[in-house]
This record gives C-alpha cells, structure tokens and sequence, in this order.
C-alpha cells in the first residue's frame, strides 16, 4: 500500500507544481497588465463565488471518497443532487450581480459575477467524475485534467488583459477552463460512471451532504471574509494588495498541501476501511508538513521584499508587511492543516462543522474592527483567528484520541530546528549583499543555502522526511540505470 500512496503523491505534486509553475508565470504577468484596482474587484467576486461553490458541491466530492460502498445508484443520486444545486445557485447569483456590484460601488462587479455564475453551470458536470478518479486514486488522470484547465486558463487570461479587458480577462479566463476541464473528464471518466442523474437514493448523500456543506460553507466564509470586508470597509486596491500577499503566501498551499490533500483524504479512509492505525498515519502527515511548512513560511517572511518586487513589481511593495505578519498564523496551523481530512475519513462531518462555526465567529469577531484600523491591523487579527483556529483542532484531536501533546512536541521541536536552520541563509544574504543587488541573485543565493541547510537538517535529525526523499532518490536512480542498461 505504502509504494502505491508514494506513486500517488509522486503524480500529485507533479500536478500541483505543474499548476503553480502555470499560477506564478500567470501572476508575474497579470501584475504588470492589470492594476491593483482591477485585480482588487476580480478578488471581491471571486471570494464571494467561493462562497457559494462550497454550496454547489453539497459535500458531493466527500462523500465519494468516503463512502464505503459505492454503487450505480449512489452516483446517479449525487450527479443528480450536483446539477440542482449549480443550477439555483448560478441562478441565485445572477440575480444578486446588480444588487452586489451597487453594494461595492463597482459596476463591472456585476459583469464578472454573471461570467462566473455560467461558469457554476459547467461544474457539476464533473461532480462525480473526479471524486471517483480520487478515491481509485487515478491521478495521472487527475493530472492530465487540471494542467488542461490552468494551461487555457492562463492563455486566455494574458491575451484578454494585454488586449485592455481588466477584471473581465479573469472572468472570461475562468469560464474557458471549466470548459476545457469539462471535455478533458469526458474524455477521461471511468468505465460505468452514470450519465444520467437521479433522486432515488438522496437521503443518505443529503444528511452527509448538509453537514459537509454547512462546515465547508463557514469555514470559506472565514476565508473570504478579510477580502469581502477590505472590499467594503476600505477600497479595491487595498484588497488587491491583500490579495497579492496572500498569492504569495499560498504558494506552500499550492505547492505541498493541495498536493498532499488529494491523497490523504483517500489514504486516511482506506486506513479505516482496513483497520489500519490511522492515528499514527496522521502524526506521520504532521512531522512531514511542519518540516516543510515552518522553514518555507520562515524562509517568505525573511526575503518577502525581494520575491514582491521580483514577482510583481514596485506597486506592489505595500502587500510585503501582511506577507511577514500572516507567515506566522500560516506556520502555526500547517500543523493541524490535515486534521479536517482526517476528520472527514472519520465520519465527524458534524464535529467539524461545529469547530468551523466556532473558529469562524472568533475569526469574524477579530476582522470587524481590525478593518477599521488598516491593513496591518487585518493580518494580525488572521494571525489570532489562526491561533483560535489551532486551539479548537487541537481538542477535537484529544477527543478523537488522535493525539496527546507529549506525542506533538518531539514532532515540532524537530520543525522549529529545521526553520532556524532554513533561516540561516537569509539571514546571512540580507546582512551581507552588496548594495543594489538584483532581487533574483538574492532569492537564489538565499534559497539556494536555505535547501541545503533544511537538507543538511534532515540528515543530522533522521528525520521521515529525508528517509522518504532518499527512498525516492534512489528509485529514480534505479529506474535510470535500468533504462541506460537496456
């Protein structure tokens, strides 16, 4: 099981840096053809399309993976379920276009939330099809699908902002990559996969499904939530700056966890399914990601100046004290940043839809005033909701008997030495480089001793991290000499 849950990650971090190398090459570009403004009102109709996407799934996804038994009339009930719920909700926000983009002072707004409310339309024509790629755990399928969507995504996107179309590039860049990534799933789908929906068999997926929802919908909202309240409460290019310094920021979520997220939810279900200790799969996920997470967000606080003006350009700079402010709340939850997989797998849909009410209320209570007093104020305040967020994860963990603290700290003081290793070469390039030195030869000089003081780290510590990246190591090798002996 271990060499096909290998295989399996091997494919899914090739997808997901396949899409973040798409993401930067889009963004480097995007920031010098759109301004903050135009980028600040495509963020507002994004955050508020999350919001109601969370519904249009209804947990479907989940649920597929989940469930134990899947047969030909669980899969037509959930298509069926799927295309009722996109069809009131692209409705419902079609409607709510005009009224939002008044409420915004912002009348493109409508046109963009009317775009993306065709787009809703397209999904759930893919409800069912990649769910069930993910639970037989096909993802070279998976792969060949999402790096269709980015690649038409990305073209789209640079041809209609350099062609002058602003926030509508986006929009229109969206709708084309559900497209593409529609015909892909078409072509792809597995051998006895439905076509057609149904309602026979809903009551099941609709209990499992309001739960799902419910969690997935508050805890977008707490997501959301600093972008739709900037958005209101200062101006649109105080949210595109938010939102740049959250792109950067979630280049570790693009990178490693929706990497890693694709793979643990089936891996933790299948533990379960076979009795397996999934606990101690678990405490395996959090020593590898907090060996990734602590040195990464240490690494982007510490050179976060160079990598905005590298990557986006000196209007920008702005977004460089919320990257430094939020790298803290991001280093602190990566370590319970795979319990929400782990509870699912579990069947605690309810319990995990009580812990996002509570962490998003403390969230909400936090950025209300803290928009009052500026951008600054905002990170904090994510930074606290974070810290609320971990603390609430961590006694549903204790309840599930998961973990206990004594079993965490061992893990974590093994993190922390690694970030003040990966540290170390920053800091040295910073004190260091001559004045006026190109922000590229200071990123690669710094990223370059930060991976081989994390590696180094590795080795002196024996950590499961660098045993697996050896294992690795050596396969590829093994698989090259074979071919060169043949």
């Amino acid at each position: 099981m271990m060499g096909s849950t290998r295989q399996s990650l091997l494919i899914s971090f090739a997808e997901k840096y396949t899409q973040l190398l798409l993401a930067i090459a889009g963004s480097v570009v995007l920031a010098r053809l759109l301004t903050p403004e135009e980028s600040g009102i495509y963020s507002i109709a994004a955050a508020l399309v999350g919001l109601v996407q969370i519904v249009r799934d209804f947990g479907v996804g989940s649920y597929l993976i989940q469930e134990r038994e899947l047969d030909r009339e669980k899969l037509r009930a959930a298509l069926g379920l799927a295309l009722a719920a996109a069809a009131a909700i692209a409705a419902v926000l079609a409607m709510a276009s005009l009224p939002l983009a008044a409420f915004y002072s912002q009348p493109v707004l409508g046109e963009v939330l009317r775009l993306m409310a065709l787009n809703i339309l397209l999904l759930p024509l893919t409800a069912t099809t990649i769910p069930c790629l993910r639970r037989q755990m096909r993802f070279g399928a998976i792969y060949t699908i999402s790096t269709v969507q980015a690649a038409s995504q990305l073209s789209c996107a640079v041809a209609l902002a350099w062609l002058g179309y602003g926030c509508l590039s986006l929009a229109y860049a969206s709708l084309l990559a559900s497209t593409a990534g529609l015909l892909a799933c078409l072509y792809l789908r597995p051998p006895g996969l439905p076509w057609l929906p149904s309602w026979r068999g809903t009551r099941r997926l609709l209990g499992f499904g309001a739960c799902a929802t419910g969690g997935n919908l508050v805890d977008e909202l707490g997501v959301i939530a600093p972008e739709l309240l900037i958005g209101r409460l200062l101006d649109a290019a105080s949210v595109g700056l938010y939102g740049k310094a959250q792109g950067l920021l979630s280049l570790f979520n693009q990178a490693i966890t929706s990497a890693v997220s694709p793979v643990v939810l089936p891996w933790y279900a299948r533990h379960l399914r076979e009795g397996s200790d999934v606990r101690a799969a678990y405490l395996s996920t959090v020593n590898c990601m907090t060996a990734l997470a602590w040195p990464f967000f240490s690494f982007l606080g510490l050179m976060a100046p160079a990598a905005v003006h590298l990557l986006y350009g000196a209007q920008w700079q702005g977004a460089v004290p919320l990257i430094r402010i939020i790298c803290l709340g991001a280093a602190l939850y990566s370590m319970f940043s795979m319990a929400r997989y782990l509870m699912l797998a579990m069947g605690e849909v309810a319990a995990l839809a009580v812990l996002d009410m509570r962490a998003v209320a403390g969230r909400l209570l936090l950025l209300l005033p803290a928009c009052l007093l500026g951008l600054n104020a905002v990170a904090w305040a994510i930074v606290a909701g974070a810290v609320w967020r971990s603390w609430l994860t961590y006694r549903q963990l204790l309840r599930l008997k998961v973990l206990a603290g004594p079993r965490l700290l061992p893990i974590l003081g093994r993190s922390a030495v690694l970030a003040v290793l990966s540290a170390l070469a920053p800091c040295l390039v910073l004190q260091w480089a001559a004045p006026g030195s190109k922000e590229l030869v200071l990123l690669a000089m710094a990223g370059g001793g930060s991976a081989l003081f994390w590696l180094i780290g590795l080795s002196l510590l024996k950590h499961e991290l660098g045993i697996e990246l050896l294992l690795a190591g050596q396969r590829l090798w093994g698989r090259r000499r074979n071919c060169q002996g043949r």
